[in-house]
């Protein structure tokens, strides 16, 4: 009985670290989604007492891919594409493994944002393609995101000052060759068809016209996945169906 027993316990000692090796390999995801950018795009553990539903798309980004999938959503309120770099947020990023990379900046580029400021015409355009270039040599493939247009209106229809943000990164895009999700054009074409009335359910508190409730979180979030299929489609075998 002995000598059949000894080999059968070295056996159990030999498969145990096979066995734990798999079960790790089975439960880590398969794929890695970063998300970099503001406030419109990062999370909120801690809100505001006056903006209690306060959330970002990219906080409820994961809702719509499968277990397969999980996010890294580094996006920071505040952030522009010139100090989300000059912080050293980009560089810790970089060191984090990721498969995709959505980048969205440029509310806090526009004018009157002090250091944080980028000129769509040339500084802008440049930290986007640092974006790219840095993010293609880590390994991970780059998507660009426009940025959603502010809820403010004038004589019914949207007034927007990100327009020439959103023309720029289209404009690296095509150069760079990297899909650009354009939900600055997604977000004026809904709003504009929702009115002032109608879409207020976006916005997380009376007065502000930038930042999301849950509700309207939920909404940008779609009209960035509506865009994967076509824009991004080796992400497309990794979202829910049907959509939440």
């Amino acid at each position: 009985m002995k000598i059949t027993r000894f080999p059968v316990v070295l056996l159990l000692i030999f498969l145990i670290p096979v066995f734990t090796r798999s079960s790790l390999d089975a439960a880590e995801p398969a794929l890695r989604i970063m998300l970099i950018g503001d406030s419109t795009v990062s999370d909120y553990h801690k809100r505001p007492k006056d903006k209690p539903d306060l959330t970002g798309w990219g906080q409820v980004f994961g809702e719509y891919f499968n277990d397969d999938v999980t996010i890294l959503n580094r996006a920071l309120s505040g952030r522009s594409s010139s100090s989300f770099i000059r912080e050293g947020r980009w560089k810790d990023a970089l060191e984090e493994k990721a498969d995709y990379l959505f980048i969205q900046f440029g509310h806090n580029d526009c004018p009157g944002k002090g250091d944080r400021e980028t000129d769509p015409a040339t500084t802008y355009q440049d930290y986007l393609k640092k974006y790219i270039d840095e993010a293609r040599a880590a390994g991970m493939q780059p998507v660009l995101v426009t940025p959603m247009t502010r809820r403010v209106f004038e004589n019914g229809k949207i007034r927007t000052i990100l327009r020439p943000y959103a023309e720029a990164m289209l404009k690296v895009g095509r150069e760079k060759n990297v899909p650009v999700i354009d939900l600055h054009q997604k977000s004026v074409a809904l709003f504009n068809q929702l009115g002032d009335a109608g879409s207020a359910y976006f916005s997380p508190s009376k007065d502000d016209r930038t930042h999301f409730s849950g509700k309207g979180a939920r909404e940008i979030a779609r009209l960035v996945v509506g865009e994967i299929p076509a824009k991004v489609p080796g992400l497309k075998p990794y979202l829910k169906q049907p959509a939440p």
